[in-house]
């Protein structure tokens, strides 16, 4: 189904469809018969596997049959039967399929069964019909010539049945003038698996299931180098001694591979694990000889001896760094044969440092049942204990859904008077557009159609951070705010002469210039920066334990609440009137979203949702307000008489406490009127309607605000979710990330200073959360914006100097998928910071030489990390700096890994102060 080939009266029938499914999935009702399609018979080919000849000779094909889809991968359970096909015939079966981490099989009837074999004892039977990375080979769809013949004279040659679900959902809600094709019959027991609701189920449910798709969804699956993960071996053409083909996959800056022989017969061949999919294949230069560089290259895949030409490279000649050479391969490939055709400067020979592959396994592309594993559902608790197939069969219905909404997605923006109606009534399934292929494309369209052209000369602002730092110590000897650094901010831009409308190119990086007086920077970039980290660290603090030095926002109950999942939340204050600022707020929230900076505000669901203009709901959403008032409401509910009024008596009366503490009205004399038993249902109906709409006004200018930078189509197909991740970046980053991401270079992987970082990084977040995530340390680091990352402004901030932010000692390199991931960028550069400092101070104090880079000093003030006195260094030895092969210094009596914890945290809450670029007194 391409989009935008579709006749209008497809494209009426699918919105029909489309809004007849998003009130099923609303109301947890059955869905439409149509989306649940599936044919009662179905007839397969056999396609041999061309890797195996000695099998595409054979005049029949034996195929196992089990009596359930299985085994997976390494599974030994045996067949329950065996049928056998003859060359050239097809099979019937019926149309039920089940994909799981085996592959796809089809179901077979027992009727079907029969035909083939008997005495099986089966009442239905699975057939792998494709296997996953395993080869082999497979059964495909197809119509049988005599089914043809017989319907071509029975019913005309232009006769097309319906037989796909597709066609079905446009044969029954498309209007068409004459007679419709006839649909292929039904497997009744097949749809109405698809159709019935679980027990339990909900629309809640649905959006969960939807979350996890797109979680585990291509785009999200981020991989760095899977060279060692997925390749299992390689061969070259030739090697020079001590330039072997080891040095492809050693991860080292100073070793080459290179080839020995005559021109143009140099080769590199990849033998793939099966099920392996490359989405991108890299060649990493050596530069020092630029004769040994290759010019042009050319690719080759499939099985041995049979490989098919991909693609030819012609590498630009100011080309020296990695250089991608493939990518986006749809099916596995076993074998990857790189041929060097040329060499710059007419050379004979071609040097590789390496060779690095981005990849998937297949099984993680495609939807399959196995994807449902309780280790992957911790983190989505309505489908935690869900049974796997009834996950599976609900997910390939929100596929479908997609697949359609997908289709007609492009008709509906921008909006009109004429569709506004239609989309308004599909907005709840507006969750489902993290699937959409289309989404991204239409979001990039209309943020580049609506850019401006930028400034010349960004404004130049002079910024007082002492006075705002005095101002943040004690917020109320100045009502008015005016020496912080957002008010300072806001006042001169209005004052000076440019006018900001924040609708930017995205390389456009520096919004306008900071002076900050007395501190001696000069702003190329880094002082805009920590500019917009000071105003996100006054508008929502990071630290609960001090004053809010701006009355935009006040901190939720459930600060209060230690069993809150949300302590750490901020809502727009309700008191506060001053709705200019607020606009000027949401235009900075337009420009994170359009730029590659980020706005760190701890906002709750429930005012993100409404900002994206999605609906709210008082149990879910108001919960990551105020925990404790939901809950009370929901006992309050379902009390009886006696109870209530043993809990309550004639104190409950018509009035509510708001998040800034005014106590309020619920009806006139509310004050006075106590809430009787029998009206509490009311009672409660008032208190979340007062409490869902406390901050309405200011929300709806944050949004005018931001619709004043970001187009009303961007809003429409951005969920809540991706609103906030774009203004304010990721907010979780777990351990599993931050190890894809990561390689070192000049050090073996056992290296103990590696292993000691590693376990510093798991101490922390151990520490910081219950589970493998950092969220629990965000508020630790909001202040230095690692959850944004803008490296070298937090380098700067967390009093790391300018020698150790290009470390030589561990250099991470991350590679992702979009700019979510940038913060992993700045905590890996924290940590590697601190082990570096610990590992310098090791050195000083044992009066080895220091590491290139050198020059830094621990804090004296660190007195509980680093031992008291040089001679208990000493005593350590010329061992690494960071103890011995078992993380310990014996004259340390703690790991050397706690060290480095202890010291990052040291940090992140004491080292705020920035390095200079020339002499304060000089301003």
């Amino acid at each position: 189904m391409r989009a935008g080939g579709e006749a209008p009266h497809q494209v009426l029938g699918r919105l029909r469809f489309l809004l007849q499914c998003s009130e099923c999935f609303r109301r947890a009702q059955a869905l439409p018969a149509a989306l649940c399609y599936v044919p009662r018979e179905v007839q397969y080919k056999i396609c041999k596997d061309p890797a195996a000849a000695a099998a595409a000779a054979a005049a029949r094909s034996l195929l196992s049959v089990w009596d359930s889809p299985g085994p997976a991968r390494g599974g030994k359970r045996a067949a329950r039967a065996t049928i056998e096909v003859r060359k050239g015939g097809c099979l019937r079966a019926t149309g039920e399929e089940y994909c799981n981490g085996a592959g796809l099989w089809v179901k077979l009837s027992k009727e079907q069964l029969e035909e083939y074999t008997s005495g099986h004892g089966l009442a239905e039977g699975w057939l792998l019909a494709q296997r996953f990375g395993g080869g082999g080979d497979k059964l495909v769809p197809v119509e049988s010539v005599e089914k043809i013949q017989w319907q071509h004279q029975t019913l005309g040659v232009d006769y097309k049945p319906a037989v796909s679900w597709e066609h079905v959902v446009d044969l029954t809600y498309s209007m068409r003038l004459g007679e419709k094709p006839r649909l292929i019959e039904q497997d009744e027991a097949a749809v109405q698996k698809f159709r019935s609701v679980p027990p339990g189920w909900s629309y809640e449910h649905d959006m969960e299931l939807g979350r996890f798709l797109y979680d585990h969804s291509e785009r999200e699956l981020w991989y760095g180098d899977c060279t060692k993960e997925h390749l299992s071996s390689i061969k070259v053409s030739s090697q020079v001694e001590n330039c072997g083909v080891a040095h492809l996959t050693d991860n080292q800056t100073y070793t080459f591979w290179e080839s020995n022989g005559a021109l143009g017969q140099h080769w590199v061949r990849l033998n793939m694990k099966k099920g392996a999919i490359v989405k991108k294949l890299w060649l990493m230069l050596d530069v020092q000889i630029n004769s040994y560089i290759p010019k042009r290259v050319a690719v080759y895949g499939g099985v041995p001896n049979r490989l098919q030409h991909l693609r030819t490279v012609l590498i630009n000649e100011n080309s020296y760094r990695d250089v991608c050479i493939l990518r986006n391969m749809k099916t596995h490939l076993p074998v990857l044969e790189i041929r060097f055709l040329e060499c710059r400067d007419e050379g004979y020979n071609v040097r590789l440092r390496g060779i690095k592959i981005k990849s998937f396994w297949e099984w993680d592309l495609i939807l399959n049942a196995s994807m449902f594993q309780p280790a992957r559902l911790v983190r989505y608790p309505l489908l935690e204990g869900v049974d796997t197939d009834v996950l599976y069969r609900r997910a390939v219905l929100i596929q479908r859904f997609v697949q359609l909404l997908d289709s007609v997605l492009h008709y509906l923006f921008p909006l009109s008077e004429e569709s506004i109606g239609t989309f308004n009534a599909l907005r709840s399934m507006k969750p489902f557009l993290l699937l959409s292929k289309q989404n991204t494309a239409l979001i990039a369209h209309y943020l580049q159609s609506s850019e401006k052209t930028p400034q010349y000369i960004p404004p130049k602002l002079h910024i007082n951070r002492h006075l705002a730092r005095e101002h943040r110590a004690n917020p109320a000897l100045d009502p008015s705010c005016r020496n912080t650094v957002f008010t300072q901010l806001y006042e001169g831009l209005r004052s000076s002469k440019s006018s900001l409308d924040y609708r930017w190119p995205l390389t456009y990086s520096q919004w306008w210039e900071c002076e900050f007086i007395t501190e001696g920077i000069i702003d190329n970039g880094g002082g805009f920066r920590d500019s917009l980290s000071d105003v996100s660290e006054e508008l929502c603090p990071s630290s609960g334990d001090v004053p809010v030095p701006l009355p935009f926002f006040v901190r939720t109950s459930n600060q209060g609440n230690s069993s809150s999942t949300t302590r750490d939340m901020y809502v727009p204050n309700p008191s506060c009137k001053d709705f200019p600022k607020y606009e000027w707020i949401g235009q900075l929230m337009g420009a994170a979203l359009r730029s590659k900076e980020f706005l760190m505000l701890s906002l709750p669901a429930l005012v993100w949702k409404q900002l994206a203009g999605e609906e709210v709901s008082w149990s879910k959403d108001f919960a990551t307000v105020d925990t404790e008032l939901v809950k009370l409401l929901e006992v309050l509910e379902g009390v009886d008489r006696e109870a209530f009024e043993f809990m309550f008596g004639r104190e409950l009366t018509y009035t509510i406490v708001q998040s800034d503490q005014r106590v309020v009205e619920l009806i006139p004399n509310g004050s006075s009127t106590v809430v009787r038993y029998e009206d509490r249902k009311e009672f409660i109906r008032l208190v979340q309607r007062a409490r869902l709409e406390e901050s309405k006004e200011q929300i709806a200018a944050m949004r005018a605000g931001l619709l004043c930078v970001v187009p009303q189509p961007v809003l429409d197909l951005l969920t809540w979710q991706q609103l906030e991740k774009k203004i304010c970046g990721d907010p979780e980053i777990t351990v599993a990330e931050l190890r894809r991401f990561m390689t070192f270079e000049d050090f073996p992987p056992n290296d103990t200073r590696i292993q000691n970082f590693l376990e510093a990084l798991n101490n922390f977040t151990s520490a910081a959360s219950s589970s493998s995530s950092l969220a629990g340390a965000a508020s630790q680091f909001r202040s230095l914006s690692t959850r944004k990352g803008q490296s070298e402004s937090v380098l700067r901030r967390a009093g790391v100097p300018a020698p150790c932010r290009g470390l030589t000692l561990l250099s991470p390199k991350l590679e992702h998928i979009g700019p979510d991931a940038r913060g992993l960028h700045v905590l890996l550069q924290l940590l590697l910071a601190q082990l570096f400092l610990v590992s310098q101070a090791g050195d000083r104090a044992r009066g080895c030489s220091p590491l290139p880079g050198a020059g830094i000093w621990v804090p004296s003030q660190a007195p509980h990390v680093l031992p008291q006195g040089p001679s208990r260094w000493a005593r350590g030895g010329k061992r690494g700096a960071l103890g011995d092969c078992h993380g310990r210094d014996p004259a340390f009596p703690r790991p050397r890994a706690k060290a480095c914890e202890e010291l990052l945290r040291y940090a992140v809450y004491n080292c705020m102060s920035i390095d200079t670029d020339r002499n304060p007194w000089d301003e």
